[in-house]
């Protein structure tokens, strides 16, 4: 038998879309053609990498748009699994721009060339408006759902790439050192870098079914021993069908029998409120049946 508490993803964010992708592909040509006009391989390189950020952006959209659909006869839980999926390619694509952003300045350090640094100071600067007013857009969902944080890690990735930029043409205007504008790219891109692998790791962690970090697996398990009549609990599975919504499946022996509807219930609102668990399924059994996962919990991360 099964209780169920249905939470279908945060607030919509079509809109928060849209003006993104709109502002930053705007922003992108723009970029582009100053960073070609004046030679400067800072503003073509963060403009490549603003371009992978507009491509990430769509991805999340279509990924939480998706993730809206309702279940049908050929996919009983809908596409929610498409935010978890989007959360993970964003952070590759991140993680491949930083990549391609640290090459790229190791090339040029080895060779400094001049450039024009008050038009990259006044377009990089354009990029730290566009990019965080962008991530303000995100910054509600970024705590509660991992593919909207993909996207406001993506635009704050942008809006410090720029911040840099503008620092580093500012330092070379002032001193003239042409290695200030690779030597910034490289130590933004590290710093980038380390704040994605959280991003990477749990979205791929989600991906193999694993139990969301929200969640304390053997908090579960002793909280569902303690429930009045259960003698056991076995075939406890916790994973994430979205990146906002969290299953539960679990046999629980009650030899004095089936405690009622009402018992579910309250079950499934204090796995809800304790947990963050809005899709239990519990089946009751008055003697323990081993359905060949009945394991005991390991401690294995």
């Amino acid at each position: 038998m099964s209780e169920h508490t249905h939470h279908h993803g945060p607030a919509a964010f079509s809109r928060a879309f849209a003006i993104g992708i709109g502002l930053n592909g705007a922003f992108v040509a723009v970029e582009a053609v100053y960073g070609w006009r004046v030679g400067s391989l800072a503003l073509l390189a963060d403009a490549g990498h603003n371009l992978s950020d507009v491509a990430g952006l769509v991805l999340a959209w279509v990924a939480a748009l998706a993730a809206g659909r309702l279940p049908d006869q050929r996919h009983t839980y809908g596409w929610q699994r498409a935010s978890i999926l989007a959360a993970f390619a964003n952070a590759v694509l991140l993680l491949v721009a930083m990549g391609s952003l640290l090459w790229e300045a190791a090339h040029r350090l080895q060779s400094p060339a001049s450039t024009d640094g008050l038009t990259i100071i006044v377009i990089a600067a354009i990029g730290v408006l566009v990019n965080g007013a962008t991530a303000a857009l995100f910054m509600s969902g970024s705590k509660t759902d991992l593919n909207i944080r993909g996207a406001f890690l993506h635009m704050a990735a942008d809006a410090l790439v720029s911040l840099g930029v503008v620092a580093s043409g500012a330092l070379y205007l002032w001193t003239g050192w042409a290695w200030l504008d690779p030597v910034t790219s490289m130590a933004i891109a590290l710093v980038i870098i380390a704040g994605t692998w959280s991003l990477f790791r749990q979205s791929l962690h989600l991906l193999f079914d694993g139990v969301p970090e929200s969640v304390v697996l053997a908090e579960v398990d002793a909280m569902l021993r303690a429930l009045p009549g259960v003698a056991d609990v076995h075939d406890l599975h916790v994973w994430g069908m979205s990146t906002t919504d969290i299953a539960l499946s679990v046999h629980l022996v009650m030899p004095g029998g089936h405690p009622g509807d009402a018992f579910l219930a309250n079950l499934a609102h204090e796995l809800h409120d304790r947990f963050e668990i809005t899709h239990p399924t519990i089946q009751i059994e008055l003697d323990g049946l081993d359905h060949g996962c009945a394991q005991p919990l390991g401690d294995h991360s």
